[in-house]
């Protein structure tokens, strides 16, 4: 259906108006919770459970980008060599190409080995002790 701009402007304001009543209302339930010892008990685990469930799935993110990272390089490394075979056998004028791909797989390859360091570096002294 289509509107004029006037009035798509109207509903959006009302839908922020909504988001804004909805949002303070959240607030406000918020703060009446936390005046009690099991609502601030209960605020306190979902704080902690957030803060656990975020620090696993920043950790899950650079272990998947690091693997990424290092399957493309393990790409690189192979059309490295398939391009040496053409260099050495003289098939390639020169040894750029050859470079390159040496340039692209090492590049890659520190992209992945660097994120793995980060999720390693990430772990509390806890954590490490019990490997």
């Amino acid at each position: 259906m289509i509107v004029r701009p006037a009035t798509a402007k109207i509903i959006r304001m009302i839908a922020a108006q909504k988001a804004k009543k909805l949002a303070l209302v959240a607030r406000l339930a918020g703060q009446q919770l936390a005046r009690s010892r099991t609502g601030a008990a209960v605020l306190q685990g979902l704080r902690s459970t957030g803060a656990s469930l975020g620090r696993v799935a920043h950790q899950l993110w650079l272990e998947v980008t690091g693997f990424t990272f290092l399957a493309i390089a393990a790409l690189g490394a192979a059309e490295g060599f398939h391009e040496y075979g053409k260099y050495h056998s003289g098939q390639e004028p020169g040894p750029g190409r050859l470079i390159l791909a040496v340039c692209f797989t090492l590049s890659f390859a520190w992209f992945g080995l660097s994120s793995f360091v980060r999720v390693r570096k990430g772990k509390s002294p806890e954590q490490k002790v019990q490997r």
